[in-house]
């Protein structure tokens, strides 16, 4: 049996919009959508979890299962993006008309903080360097391939795996499951760090100590901090397309870079990464050219 707590909500919360930050798109399979009950599958240092989410009369209604149902419970206003600070951003905003724009539109959205690293880097790695399809298929096999069901009462809904297992598994068992040696390793030297990273008080000692690891470099620290202690200032340098949105949708330039990007995002400095997540839900996106990356499989490499 679980149990629950509830938060009272800031007018035009949007749940929907902010744990969509949490997920890998609709079928993640620590993660899912069901009859308006969002739940998410965790490992915490309790041990195993699920948390429960659904807005009910202007509150957030959270259940917990499992031996870290608690945990979970503590920080449930944390990972549903309540303790999101957006101090001074709205004066920021006005520095640019569009941004002003989308922070009217998406003041619902809020950044969540789960507290929970290895889960979040697991995904950042199999997204390095492919295709959002490519990234998803070997996320997905590697989770149903090494881990258990969560606790609770969702059915195929999956634990993220135990950095042991996944430090202790040799890399070309992740072959078959999408991913080539490169990545294997470094995410077999994540999970081999994990309790350190998962111990780690804020974004910035999170980021240092990412970095100090072969096989993550600044994108993949970003995309961490920006989940894990819902840093509004990373900004996923590195990022294929990125920098294309942000340079279009502030300058009206088809083509950035990391280092444009920048530029235009100065003025937003302490909310740069919001800044960025705004301009990915409007949809904003640079023109297209050329063909399409075609889709891979590592299987045979």
């Amino acid at each position: 049996m679980g149990v629950s707590r509830e938060w009272e909500l800031p007018e035009r919360y949007d749940i929907a919009g902010t744990l969509a930050q949490l997920s890998l798109g609709r079928h993640d399979p620590c993660s899912r959508w069901v009859d308006g009950v969002y739940w998410l599958a965790a490992r915490t240092p309790d041990g195993p979890g699920t948390l429960g989410l659904r807005k009910a009369d202007g509150r957030l209604a959270a259940t917990g299962y499992g031996p870290g149902a608690a945990w979970l419970l503590d920080r449930a206003d944390a990972i549903a993006g309540l303790r999101d600070d957006l101090t001074g951003f709205r004066t920021l905003a006005q520095a640019h008309p569009l941004v002003a724009r989308l922070a009217r539109d998406f003041a619902g959205v809020r950044l969540p903080a789960t507290g929970l690293a290895f889960s979040r880097l697991l995904r950042a790695v199999c997204e390095q360097k492919v295709t959002g399809t490519e990234a998803y298929r070997a996320y997905a096999a590697i989770v149903r391939h090494f881990s258990t069901a969560a606790p609770g009462p969702v059915e195929r809904l999956y634990l993220p795996p135990d950095p042991e297992v996944i430090a202790a598994a040799p890399y070309w068992e992740f072959h078959p499951l999408g991913l080539e040696q490169k990545r294997a390793d470094t995410l077999r030297r994540v999970a081999a760090q994990a309790a350190r990273l998962e111990a780690c008080p804020d974004s910035a000692s999170l980021t240092a100590r990412l970095l100090a690891i072969r096989g993550i470099g600044p994108w993949t620290a970003a995309e961490a901090a920006a989940v894990v202690h819902g840093d509004p200032d990373a900004v996923s340098v590195g990022d294929f397309h990125l920098p294309n949105f942000v340079c279009y949708a502030l300058a009206g330039e088809p083509r950035g870079t990391d280092t444009r990007m920048l530029e235009l995002l100065a003025p937003f400095t302490g909310h740069r990464g919001r800044v960025c997540h705004l301009i990915e839900l409007s949809g904003i996106t640079a023109p297209k050219y050329g063909p399409r990356h075609p889709l891979r499989t590592f299987r045979t490499f």
